[in-house]
Formats: C-alpha cells, structure tokens, sequence
C-alpha cells in the first residue's frame, strides 16, 4: 500500500464530505458538490483528473435529452450494466441531501453519450417508481444483484427526517434511522417492492456492502436510535424466478463495527476496507482485507499504510472509492494557520492498476463524514450547523482563480471570451458588476442558431431582469440578433374584415345616395 498527497489546482472548495466519485472506462468523475452547481460547471459533475499528484476538476456537460441532477451528498450509488451497447456501464444514484438539507427520494440513471479529449457529455435520465417506494435518505446503500438472467437493485438502510406529525421547532431537523426493510427496484419497469426479513432488526446508516451475483453483504454500519456500531455481517441473497423474487438473509460470523469506511475491490475476489469510526470520537486506523472463496467471506486485519503524522492526528477524515484499488482521502487543514487549506488530500493505493472491466464486481459503501462543524461532529453524531452550511457556499470560496494553464479549460466554459462587438470585460480587471455574481461574470444564454453565451453586462441588462431570465425558461436574444429574432417571429393572426354585401349600404327608399367619392372609398376597401 502506498500513500501519496495530492495537490488540487482548481475548485478545491468543492470537495467537502459527502461527495462521491464514479468511474467510466477508467476515468473518475466528482459528483456532490456542497453548494448548488456554480458557473465554472452547470451540471455539478467534474472530471477527477490527476497528473503527477496533481489534481484538476475539468467541467462535464450533458446531453440535451438530460434532466437536471442536483448536487447530492451522502448519495447511494452503484454501477449498473445495461442489456444494450449503449447502456454498457452506467451509474444509479437514489437519495442524498441537497445543499437545502433536503433529502431526494429519486432515482438517477447517469451513462456518458459522447467523450473526446476536452469534455466529456453525460445523459441523466431520472427513474419514476411506483409500488412500495423507498422514503427519502441518505447515507444507504444500493447495489444490483444478477439471478437467473435477469437483474435488480436492493436499496437497504439511511436516515431520514422524522415524521413530520412529531416535528417540533427545536426538532424540525432531526433525523431517525429508517426502518430495517429491504427494497428491491426494477430499474427497466420502474416497480418497488419492500421486504421485512426478522434478521435485520436496525435501520443501519453508513454501512459497507458487497453485491457478488444474487447475494450481497451488509457489514458496519451504525445504528442511531441504540448509537451501536454493531459487529454484524449480513448475507442477502435474492432469488428472480418468473413468478415473484424471494429474498433470505443469513447472520454470519466474522463481521466488524466500523462505519463510514471505505470500499475499494484489490482483484477479483478481494477488497480492502479502510478508513471509518469505530467509536464517535475515534477513527478506525486499521484496515481490513475481505477475501471470498467458494461463497465464503472472510475478513482479516492487514498491514496500515504508513499514516502521516496529520493524518494519525485528525479527528475527521472522508474519502470515496476511486475503483482500480485507489481510494482518496481528505482530512481537515491546520486552521491555526491564517492561509491554510480547508483539506489536504491524499491518494491511498491499495492494489496495481491490474484489475479489468470484467473482473470488477460492483461495490458500494456509504464513505464519508457529516459536516465537520465547530465541535467536529462525526457522520454519526448528526448536528445539523446550518451556520456552517450556509456559510460553505456563500460565495467566498477561493476557486476557478485563472492561470495561463487552465486557459484552455476557461474557454470551454466560455466566461472570458469577447461575447460581441462592444464586449468590454476583461479577464485581468474584471470585478463583479451584480451582487449575484461569484467569481465569474454572469452570462445569458443567446438563441439565435446554434445558441451562444453574452455577458450580461454587456447587454446591458438590470439584474432584476438577469434574475428574471435565469429563473425561467424563455428564449432570449442578444443585441446583434434580437431583429433576426423579431423578423422570424410569425405575425400574430389576425381576424379576417367581414365584408358586408353593398346593397345593404343602400336600401331602397332609404333616401341615402352614395356619393362618388364614397364608391371609391368602398371599391378601395372592398377589392
């Protein structure tokens, strides 16, 4: 094993505990950011791009046929493998907390479209249930399970609110384990069944799991409404015949009380587990190998990497599987010091880079701390500071500052560009023109042909109606093409004249004579 620190060059303010990483073709993608998506990416979702110990969060897009996936902590996720080409290797994502502190209930279907060598495009496709559906939570796990020839997802475990009939002022924010059911969610029909198995008797959060085949294991986990670590090791088996599935689970020996761990696959029949508690006010510093043979689990202590002296120190650390063996870890920065980071990071490598698509089986486990706070709580302890939630993405985080090596990549976004003729915002004296505005300038989205980005300032737009335009969906148009815009319009329709016959104009005996020139009048109008 070995450990090496890590250097983030760019966004370093997003990554906090609860964000989760997700691997394509063996590239690593950032996805949970703790503030709602800024403008140096839309979709919430980066690429983890590591050279040399160095790190940069490049921007993603996503298809035009995507719905909007909002940045989600705590999530469960877990690869999927579709029957089609197309959907070769995706990702599920359910549940997770929105920078809100509210928690999801949906589902998430995420597979890349499109990938060359500047941006990758994702298309997320959100999944409506119906049947027993699993409430709102975070901090759960879900894995897919194969039988028969056929595939299903089995969601188990999280917190959620408490019901809101026992919300009081003082308890609005209070969360509860959820009930000890398990659900299994056909991901092509959208249908949710739940299952209460008399040997899984709490609701555990934070757990670790393992999906081999038709079984998964369930092992840590902490239980809130005992405040356990309990050292059980869960065996779920599911059975997909025609007719409807049959789930048993099986109490095995062997399990260890950790939660919040980390779960990276070694090889084919390997993983090792590290990082986690095994108390409130402790980190777990021993890791574990679990081995499998013959559908027999086996979990043993291995040799620690060689911990440094801030990492043995810490109260806190988070992290998040990065596949292949490697995991990266954060821990909390030296506040004593005035310019200090807010994390360090680190890469722990577990295994060489040898494992290949088909080997990998598809692990979960739910990796990260709750917000850290003034008195450090732990994922477990679940204090609720909004002081510090609101504060972490209230625009004074120190990202996207521009170098010359990153010049590339801030094109892409198209913030520092020459938006039109008259555009005067220059990348080295820019300073921030709305209160709206964070770090970058705000940018209106022009419709005309294949669409592109102008200033708001240089269009000279009040931030009334910049906030106006942002909010809903209507097209806009820039100076230079709001005429083209007007041209194109269709006229309104109007109502054909009604053309009365002209006798009635002159009735006989009415004594009215038509003058000339009011024939003319009416032969103008008429023809």
């Amino acid at each position: 094993m070995s450990l090496h620190m890590v250097t983030v060059g760019n966004n370093l303010a997003l990554i906090q505990p609860g964000f989760s990483l997700m691997t394509f073709d063996g590239q690593v993608f950032f996805f949970g950011q703790k503030g709602w998506p800024k403008r140096s990416c839309p979709t919430g979702v980066f690429h983890f791009d590591i050279k040399h110990n160095n790190l940069k969060l490049k921007p993603t897009a996503f298809s035009k046929d995507s719905c909007y996936l909002p940045p989600l902590r705590y999530p469960a996720t877990c690869a999927f493998k579709g029957s089609s080409e197309s959907e070769k290797h995706q990702y599920i994502i359910h549940g997770g907390k929105t920078p809100n502190n509210e928690l999801s209930d949906k589902i998430y279907v995420m597979s890349v479209v499109c990938k060359n060598s500047k941006k990758v495009t994702f298309r997320c496709t959100e999944k409506d249930l119906v049947g027993d559906v699993p409430e709102a939570r975070y901090g759960h796990s879900i894995d897919v399970v194969y039988s028969r020839g056929k595939s299903i997802g089995v969601l188990f475990g999280g917190r959620s609110y408490i019901p809101s009939t026992q919300r009081t002022t003082e308890k609005w924010n209070s969360v509860a384990d959820c009930l000890p059911h398990v659900f299994l969610v056909d991901f092509e029909f959208g249908c949710s069944t739940s299952y209460i198995l008399p040997e899984l008797q709490d609701g555990l959060s934070f757990h670790v799991s393992i999906a081999r085949n038709d079984t998964i294991y369930i092992l840590g986990g902490h239980s809130l409404a005992n405040n356990i670590r309990p050292a059980n090791l869960y065996r779920i088996r599911v059975d997909l015949p025609l007719g409807s599935p049959a789930v048993n689970c099986t109490v095995l020996p062997g399990g260890i009380s950790v939660s919040s761990a980390i779960l990276t696959q070694t090889n084919k029949d390997e993983y090792v587990i590290v990082g986690g508690y095994q108390f409130e006010n402790q980190k777990r510093m021993v890791c574990n190998i679990v081995s499998f043979e013959d559908n027999k689990i086996e979990i043993r202590e291995m040799e620690t990497p060689d911990w440094t002296p801030d990492i043995k120190h810490s109260k806190i650390w988070f992290g998040s599987n990065m596949g292949n063996g490697a995991i990266f870890l954060g821990i909390p920065g030296d506040n004593k010091q005035a310019l200090s980071e807010a994390f360090y990071f680190y890469i722990l490598k577990c295994a060489e880079d040898d494992l290949n698509e088909d080997q990998k089986t598809l692990t979960n486990s739910q990796t990260s701390t709750e917000d850290p706070g003034d008195s450090t709580p732990f994922e477990d302890s679940e204090e609720f500071c909004f002081s510090a939630e609101a504060n972490s993405f209230d625009g004074d985080d120190e990202f996207d500052t521009y170098n010359e090596d990153d010049e590339e990549d801030e094109s892409e976004t198209g913030y520092w560009i020459t938006c039109c003729p008259t555009c005067d915002v220059d990348i080295n004296t820019w300073v921030p023109f709305y209160s709206t505005e964070l770090n970058k300038p705000a940018m209106i989205y022009c419709s005309h042909g294949d669409g592109h980005w102008v200033h708001a300032q240089c269009m000279d737009l009040a931030e009334r109606t910049l906030i106006h335009l942002s909010e809903g969906s209507n097209k806009y148009y820039c100076k230079e093409h709001v005429e083209i815009a007007r041209a194109l319009q269709t006229p309104k329709r109007v109502l054909p004249l009604k053309k009365p016959p002209l006798k009635s104009l002159h009735k006989k005996g009415s004594g009215k004579i038509l003058t000339p020139a009011k024939k003319s009048f009416l032969r103008r109008l008429f023809d």
